[in-house]
């Protein structure tokens, strides 16, 4: 008996002794793997860079100015802003206009001229009676912004959204969720919603995005979205903002979504869903990171496969090398499969839109990527109008002139390295 147990006892030890080598020998690969991701990654920014120093900076896009036009239901009127100096002037103007209350919430909130503007603007209204509340995402300005300009004057409600400053933040395992919301509302009356940061850089001519207009019923639920945002993440030493009990919107051809990743409700990713599974004609969407899951990428080769004209809008090279390439790995599958890819030219286009059939779009803050879809806070806005679609269309449409289409055949004859560098990263890919 003590022979068997002392056997056992070795086996047990041998068994263990084996398991210590194993885990040694998956962490020194896994090691391995991780540095040659990151080389590869390091390898990829620095050629990216380098051949953008090689390029002449280019400014100017084109674009056009549309009407605002009424949701056909009545109650509520949009007018879109392709371009980012003419929206920072309109929201200034309207918060020049305030006489109650404004709400600003932006992901990157730059410390220059514009930035700057906004901050004078905020201060000057709040000293005039106004409440005034600012939120801004305390990662993305993190590095790119002084430290000086993040402190707005005391006048201004401000809401550093879980900036890295102490190690038990960065611990905190709710601090993977970052606010990329934009968001502007004045006075129940108006409101903004869309792509665009606040800076000079994206009021430039090199910087294409797109940014919403709302006035009437549904300014309720970008405000109330605004309110509860603040409500639940603001500091003891803040005041929380007190409901009015506003009737809210009921208007059923423009909806908010709104991505609460504490909460664990995703809406935007299934609105996608369910429109594309819909579409019957015609799908233009324009992102501007575009790595889309399974579902998505199989729900966009379904359409295609029905005879939907399926058209993705991207940018050739955007300012995240390392999505643009995770994104194309999974271009072959859709040119494969009839879906249409057309590169954005020069520029970088931040836009997050799509329309399909002439009758439903969307315009808001979430790209089609994981961060957006099944992390970050993000609002979306879902139409129902034909008028709205036809606009989204004629700038989709126009967009393209400044894009050139990906065939299957070009990029099926992309050079081997690249080939080798996408499949190199694309365990990266559930970080993006």
């Amino acid at each position: 008996m003590s022979r068997s147990l002392s056997t056992i006892s070795h086996w047990l030890s041998e068994a263990r002794g084996l398991l210590r080598g194993l885990r040694g020998y998956v962490f020194r690969i896994v090691a391995v793997i991780a540095a040659m991701q990151t080389m590869v990654v390091a390898i990829l920014i620095t050629l990216t860079q380098l051949r953008k120093r090689r390029q002449t900076p280019r400014e100017g896009y084109p674009w056009e100015s549309q009407p605002e036009i009424e949701l056909e239901s009545g109650g509520v009127w949009f007018k879109i802003y392709p371009q980012g100096g003419e929206l920072f002037e309109e929201m200034l103007a309207e918060i020049e206009r305030a006489e109650r209350e404004i709400f600003v919430e932006t992901f990157i909130w730059k410390g220059d001229e514009t930035g700057q503007r906004f901050v004078e603007a905020l201060a000057r209204k709040a000293r005039e009676g106004v409440d005034v509340y600012a939120i801004f995402d305390g990662v993305a300005n993190f590095l790119v912004v002084p430290a000086e300009f993040k402190d707005f004057p005391p006048e201004i409600n401000t809401l550093h959204f879980r900036p890295p400053s102490n190690p038990a933040n960065c611990v905190d395992p709710r601090t993977i969720f970052r606010d990329h919301r934009k968001i502007l509302c004045v006075d129940d009356r108006v409101a903004f919603v869309g792509g665009f940061n606040i800076g000079s850089f994206y009021a430039s001519g090199s910087w294409r995005d797109t940014h919403l207009r709302v006035r009437g019923m549904e300014v309720s639920e970008l405000k109330n979205a605004f309110i509860d945002f603040w409500n639940e993440h603001h500091p003891g030493d803040l005041p929380a903002i007190q409901t009015d009990n506003r009737p809210r919107s009921w208007v059923s051809d423009a909806v908010l979504h709104r991505n609460d990743p504490y909460l664990r409700i995703f809406p935007i990713r299934a609105v996608y869903l369910e429109a594309i599974d819909r579409a019957m004609s015609r799908i233009y969407l324009t992102s501007a990171y575009f790595i889309p899951d399974k579902a998505l990428r199989g729900s966009l080769i379904a359409a295609a496969g029905r005879g939907v004209d399926v058209q993705i809008l991207l940018p050739r090279d955007s300012n995240h090398p390392t999505v643009d390439w995770l994104s194309r790995r999974h271009w072959y599958e859709l040119l494969d499969n009839g879906v249409r890819i057309f590169g954005y030219e020069n520029i970088m286009i931040h836009s997050k839109t799509a329309t399909i059939d002439g009758v439903w779009s969307t315009i808001g803050t979430a790209n089609i990527d994981r961060l957006s879809l099944l992390q970050n806070y993000e609002v979306n806005l879902e139409v129902y109008d034909r008028n709205l679609a036809e606009q989204v269309e004629r700038m989709f449409e126009l967009d393209k002139t400044n894009a050139l289409e990906i065939t299957r055949d070009t990029w099926t004859r992309r050079p081997l390295p690249a080939k080798i560098a996408e499949r190199a990263i694309s365990s990266l890919e559930p970080l993006f």
